[in-house]
């Protein structure tokens, strides 16, 4: 065994991940990969946002492939041990599993990183290959070449984990890239010892291979491809099944399923299914708490700098996603590899590749509370995002005038944001007006869960506030009207019985015990004025 051949390493750490209170069996992909390593010379990059179990599954097919140690006994009581050919393909198989997102001690260079890899690759060979002459001078692909010619039966299983790592380190120029490339080109391509590829990352191939270096890989992205999906993110019913866990060994449960669905749902597939981040569902059922658990470094950081250099193009349709709206963009998902941003859909396009934005159906959302929280402390800090900026920074003032009912002090706010003659404020439309409203309000995300055209009483309420954690708070059931008065908003919620939505089901003990405040906005465009009002319904 070595280090990066028919190594221990992804045996001893998917074992401690099948032992953990909320593993999610997903060896039900190995089914897949059966036939390919039968045939052979097959050649897979799936690319994925961070968190979304990438390093899992590839630890799970080096350990399940590997001779190197004999991992029956993690793989007989999961799902691929009730398959036909199990006993075909485990353990059988020689794999190189390279972990490229690993460095040498105080690495500074390409030839460093790259010098460390190979040196322990031919290491590992003359250890597995005793009974052939192997010189340590020689290229890795020669040693296998030779190893081949010596027995043919010999078929190398490679899993290369985190592959486009080393585009994100400083010391990394555009020489160095293409060196890269050729790297796994030789290592790799029209080579008879491949049996399979698995290689994993965040950026996909297309546009960091600008002739024939890495085509013959088969891409799959989430956006793009469906086939392999499920395997990455946790579907709904995965995560019903964790919370029934949870329930049964939580005494005391602080958090709800809706909760999970509010913070971490929100990604998709190429065919519409629901996914949710696995780390951060983990890690809030583990901790009882629905927090923050999104960390974010390196080319995310860079992603945000580009945000905030292309204001002019983006802050608009930011300020609508802020306020819960899709947005149309073109994804291409290559965008995000020179990092040299210039256009809205490139910036946008980033976004999806590293897990910022959720793409449907030919728009760019913000998929959950949990991201949502990233989005609005950027807008309150960052002075260049011009009004959007102003009023976030107002949003606070703008909840407390609304709790004690001050409609002068709402007036005002609004008033002040349409004298800056923010671009949304033009009113055009139903969405604009919303977008204004979502973005004075944005303080109250820290205290509120806040919906937007939900069913309420016998009809469809504009905003409503429900409180996250104080079920004394106040209630608020907000409604917007264009040229009318905000009288006839709130005479709608109370025609409508909005405020019914607050009381619960029938017999059921009451949610919400705080007032419910009915809070209505108008805009007459004839004389350009807002106008509130708020009253206690209870």
């Amino acid at each position: 065994m070595g280090i990066y051949v028919n190594s221990k390493n992804a045996y001893a750490l998917y074992k401690k991940e099948a032992s953990k209170s909320y593993f999610v069996d997903k060896t039900a992909l190995l089914k897949e990969l059966f036939p390919l390593v039968e045939e052979g010379g097959h050649y897979l990059c799936l690319t994925r946002p961070r968190r979304f179990g990438k390093t899992v599954m590839a630890n799970m097919i080096a350990s399940f492939f590997s001779e190197a140690w004999n991992p029956d006994d993690i793989f007989q009581n999961l799902l691929i041990g009730r398959h036909q050919d199990y006993k075909k393909y485990i353990g059988k198989y020689t794999v190189v599993h390279i972990m490229f997102n690993d460095l040498p001690r105080e690495c500074n260079s390409y030839k460093q990183y790259i010098s460390r890899i190979e040196r322990i690759i031919i290491k590992d060979l003359k250890k597995e290959y005793s009974n052939i002459s192997i010189d340590e001078d020689s290229t890795i692909w020669d040693i296998l070449l030779e190893i081949y010619a010596e027995n043919q039966d010999v078929n190398i299983i490679f899993v290369l984990d985190e592959w486009d790592f080393i585009f994100h380190q400083d010391f990394v120029t555009k020489e160095h890239k293409t060196k890269y490339l050729l790297f796994l080109r030789n290592l790799l391509k029209d080579r008879p010892y491949v049996s399979l590829v698995y290689m994993t990352g965040i950026l996909p191939i297309a546009k960091y291979s600008s002739g024939s270096e890495l085509n013959m890989f088969a891409e799959f992205t989430m956006t793009n491809e469906q086939r392999f999906s499920e395997y990455f993110g946790f579907t709904d019913c995965e995560v019903d099944n964790l919370y029934e866990r949870y329930i049964k060994s939580t005494a005391t449960q602080m958090v709800t399923r809706n909760d999970l669905k509010i913070w971490y749902d929100g990604y998709y597939t190429k065919s519409g299914t629901r996914l949710y981040n696995p780390r951060s569902i983990v890690l809030s059922l583990s901790n009882n708490n629905t927090g923050n658990y999104w960390t974010s470094s390196g080319p995310y950081d860079e992603i945000f700098y580009y945000i905030e250099n292309n204001v002019s193009d983006v802050r608009d349709d930011l300020a609508l996603m802020v306020s819960d709206i899709p947005v149309p963009a073109n994804i291409q998902e290559y965008a995000a590899t020179a990092m040299n941003l210039q256009t809205k859909d490139e910036i946008f396009s980033a976004m999806v590749v590293y897990g910022f934005l959720t793409y449907k159906n030919g728009k760019v959302s913000i998929p959950n509370r949990e991201l949502m929280g990233k989005f609005i402390d950027m807008l309150k800090k960052e002075t260049s995002f011009g009004y959007v900026y102003r009023l976030a920074k107002e949003s606070e003032k703008m909840l407390r005038a609304t709790l004690s009912g001050d409609t002068d002090t709402m007036s005002k706010i609004l008033e002040q944001a349409h004298d800056t003659e923010v671009p949304l404020l033009s009113y055009n439309n139903e969405t604009e007006l919303t977008a204004i409203v979502n973005l004075v309000y944005l303080a109250a995300r820290d205290t509120y869960r806040i919906e937007r055209e939900d069913k309420a009483g016998i009809g469809f309420v504009d905003f409503i506030f429900y409180p996250l954690k104080d079920k004394t708070a106040d209630c608020i059931i907000l409604e917007l009207k264009v040229d009318q008065t905000p009288d006839i908003a709130i005479r709608q919620i109370k025609d409508k019985k909005y405020a019914l939505k607050f009381n619960g089901k029938l017999a059921e003990k009451e949610r919400y015990t705080g007032r419910i405040l009915a809070v209505g906005i108008s805009y007459d465009k004839q004389k350009k004025k807002h106008s509130c009002k708020v009253e206690v319904l209870k």
